[in-house]
C-alpha cells in the first residue's frame, strides 16, 4: 500500500485515494515536470486546502507523497541514498503553494538537507475551472525552480533572496517566476549533470585521504565554561581525532544556555550539522561531551551519519594503543561497559562493525551480540582485571619487601612523560608528539644519589597513561588495575608541559583525577616540561606559582640533575614518613 506521509489527520478516505494514484504517474525522465502532473498536484492541494509534496526519482517514478511543506515531508536522511559530496540524491521534490511567493528558507533548508537534484515550487490558485463532478479546482499560477550549486571560494550557504544557512557550506539559486509551459521544457538530466560536474570539481579540491574518517566536530558552550576553556576543550577533541586518524573537515560551535535534552543542540543547528557533513562528504560527527544512547540515537537519524562523543574517541585511541594483555583486556571492559546501554535502537545504517573511529578494539565483534552475552563477558573481563589488580599487588609487595623506593611519573597526555623516562632511565619506550602516545605501563631502573650520602640508590620509576580533561568515568574503572601504579608509589614526579596554552587548567584536571584515587597518592615534586619551548613571562608565571616546582627539557636533557637531586630529596621524605 502507497503510504502518504505528512499531515494527513482529518483527509477523507476518496482524497487519500487520490494522493495514492500519483504513486502510478511518471514523468519522463529528461523533464523536471509535466503540465498534466503539476495541474493534478494542484487540484489535489487546492481540495484539502493543504501544500502537496511529491518526490520523483531521476527514471520519472514518484517515490514519495506528502501532505505538507518540504520541510515537513522531507525524506529522512537515513532513507536517502548515500552518494557522497560530489553528487546529489537523485531526487527532485515538486511541492505545491497555497500562496504567491517564492520558495522560503525552509524549503531551501530541506533541499540542501536531502542534496535534492531540484526543488519545484508550485503556486497555486483556486480561481480556476471547475471539475466534472462539481466543486472548485485549483490551477498553477506560477513556478519556482530552485536548485544547489557548489561554491569553491567560501563555504557558507546562501539563496538569492538574501536569507542564509550560516556555514552550511552549500549556495542554492532560486529561478525568477516561470509559467508552466517554461518549467516543462526545461532539459533537467543537462542541468543534473551540469550541477554534479560543479560538485565533483569542488569535492576534489576539498578531498582528503580517503582512508581516513571524515569528520565534523561539534561543540556547545555552556555558562559554566568560559570561551577560553571552551576553544582549549575543541583544540584538545581536534588533536583527539587526529590521533584517532580521523581528518577535521570543519568545526562547529553553538553557545547554549542548557543543553537541549533529546538533541544536545538546537534544531536549527542540527540542520546545519546535517548539511554541513552531506556537503562535505563527512563520514562521522563527533560532539565535544558525553552523549546519552537516546541523544546518539536521535542525532543519528536528523543528521544521516555516525555520530559519537568524546568518550568514544578517546576508547578508540586506546583500543589502537594498547599493546599488552593487560592493555587490552581493560580496553575491551571499557569499550563494553561504555557501549552496552548504547545498543538498542542501533539499526545496520549505523553499525559499529565497520571501519573507522569508534569501530576498532578486541571488542568490536562483540557490540552486536546477545546482551545478555555481552554482560557475561563483562563479568569475566571484569573478573580478570581482578586477578591482574592482585598480581600487580604481589609485585609491588615484592619490591617493598626488597625496599626499592618507587616513583610513578604522571601528567597530562603528551607533557613528555615517556620522554623524560627515556632521557633518565636510557630507556627506549615509545614516544610520539600524540596524545596517548602510551597507554601501557612501563617500569624502568633509575639510580639517584642518596638525599644525606650522595651514593647511588636504585629507584623504580613508572611511566603511566596520560590523563586528560574530564577522564570517562568507564576508563577510571577499567583501568583501576593501572592506576594503582599511581596511589601504591612512594612519591610521584607530575609532569606538566608548560608550552601548552592551557597548562595551568591541565594542572588541575591531574590534581583533579588524583583526588578521585581511592587511596591517597603520595607526596607530588611538579616538574615543568619543555622550557625550551616557552617564553621568559611564561616562565616568570610558572615560578611565581609554582616556587618549589623543577624546570626541564627532557628532550634536550636541561635540568635533569636538579631534577635527579630533587627527586632523591622527594624520595627520603616520603620514604621517612614524610
Amino acid at each position: 500500500m502507497e503510504t502518504i506521509f505528512g499531515n494527513i489527520q482529518g483527509l477523507k478516505s476518496s482524497q487519500l485515494k487520490q494522493l495514492q494514484r500519483l504513486y502510478h504517474q511518471r514523468i519522463s525522465g529528461d523533464r523536471i515536470t509535466t503540465a498534466e502532473f503539476a495541474q493534478r498536484l494542484a487540484a489535489i492541494s487546492t481540495e484539502i486546502n493543504q501544500p502537496v509534496c511529491a518526490y520523483v526519482n531521476r527514471r520519472g517514478q514518484v517515490i514519495r507523497v506528502g501532505v505538507g511543506t518540504p520541510r515537513q515531508t522531507q525524506i529522512p536522511p537515513l532513507e536517502l541514498p548515500r552518494y557522497g559530496a560530489e553528487r546529489l540524491s537523485g531526487i527532485r521534490c515538486l511541492s505545491t503553494n497555497l500562496k504567491s511567493e517564492p520558495p522560503n528558507e525552509a524549503a531551501l533548508t530541506a533541499m540542501a538537507l536531502q542534496r535534492l537534484d531540484a526543488l519545484v515550487v508550485l503556486n497555486i490558485t483556486g480561481a480556476g475551472f471547475t471539475k466534472r463532478g462539481g466543486g472548485a479546482t485549483g490551477y498553477v499560477k506560477e513556478a519556482y525552480l530552485a536548485h544547489l550549486v557548489a561554491n569553491s571560494k567560501q563555504l557558507v550557504a546562501s539563496q538569492s533572496a538574501g536569507m542564509s544557512i550560516p556555514d552550511a557550506g552549500i549556495y542554492s539559486s532560486t529561478s525568477p517566476p516561470l509559467s508552466l509551459d517554461a518549467l516543462a521544457d526545461q532539459d533537467f538530466l543537462d542541468l543534473v549533470e551540469s550541477l554534479e560536474e560543479e560538485f565533483s570539481r569542488e569535492y576534489v579540491a576539498q578531498e582528503v585521504d580517503g582512508d581516513h574518517d571524515r569528520v565534523v566536530i561539534v561543540g556547545v558552550l555552556t555558562e559554566n565554561t568560559t570561551p577560553q576553556q571552551f576553544q582549549d576543550i575543541i583544540a584538545e577533541l581536534a588533536r583527539l581525532v587526529d590521533t584517532a586518524g580521523g581528518d577535521v573537515l570543519q568545526t562547529l560551535q553553538q553557545k547554549r544556555s542548557r543543553i537541549h535534552p533529546q538533541t544536545v543542540i538546537g534544531e536549527g543547528k542540527v540542520q546545519e550539522v546535517a548539511i554541513t557533513a552531506q556537503t562535505l562528504g563527512a563520514n562521522l560527527v563527533v560532539f565535544d561531551r558525553d552523549l546519552s544512547p537516546s541523544q546518539v540515537r536521535n542525532l543519528e537519524a536528523q543528521i544521516g551519519v555516525r555520530v559519537v562523543d568524546r568518550t568514544e574517541v578517546i576508547l578508540d585511541i586506546f583500543a589502537q594503543r594498547a599493546q599488552s594483555g593487560a592493555g587490552k583486556l581493560q580496553v575491551e571492559l571499557a569499550q563494553l561497559e561504555y557501549m552496552l546501554p548504547r545498543l538498542a535502537g542501533r539499526g545496520q545504517a549505523m553499525s559499529r562493525l565497520g571501519g573507522g573511529i569508534g569501530t576498532r578494539g578486541p571488542g568490536e565483534t562483540k557490540l552486536e551480540t546477545e546482551r545478555r552475552a555481552i554482560q557475561k563477558r563483562i563479568s569475566r573481563l571484569q573478573q580478570e582485571v581482578n586477578q591482574l589488580q592482585a598480581h600487580r599487588c604481589r609485585l609491588r609487595q615484592r619490591r617493598q619487601h626488597r625496599e626499592v623506593p618507587s616513583v610513578a611519573l604522571v601528567g597530562y597526555t603528551n607533557a613528555g612523560k615517556s620522554t623524560l623516562l627515556n632521557a633518565l632511565t636510557n630507556a627506549e619506550v615509545y614516544t610520539a608528539d600524540q596524545l596517548f602516545a602510551t597507554l601501557d605501563p612501563t617500569t624502568r631502573r633509575l639510580m639517584l644519589p642518596h638525599a644525606e650520602t650522595g651514593a647511588p640508590q636504585e629507584t623504580l620509576m613508572t611511566d603511566t597513561v596520560g590523563f586528560i580533561h574530564e577522564l570517562p568515568a568507564s576508563l577510571m574503572d577499567a583501568f583501576r588495575a593501572t592506576l594503582e601504579e599511581v596511589t601504591e608509589a612512594d612519591a610521584l614526579l607530575h609532569l606538566v608541559d608548560l608550552s601548552h596554552p592551557a597548562w595551568l587548567s591541565h594542572i588541575r584536571s591531574v590534581r583533579d583525577i588524583l583526588a578521585q584515587m581511592p587511596i591517597t597518592p603520595g607526596p607530588a615534586l611538579v616538574a615543568f616540561n619543555k622550557i625550551d619551548q616557552v617564553s621568559s613571562e611564561t616562565l616568570a608565571l610558572a615560578r611565581e606559582e609554582f616556587p618549589l616546582a623543577v624546570f626541564i627539557s627532557a628532550s634536550q636533557r636541561l635540568g635533569l640533575e636538579t631534577l635527579r637531586q630533587r627527586l632523591s630529596l622527594l624520595i627520603q621524605y616520603a620514604v621517612d614518613g614524610g
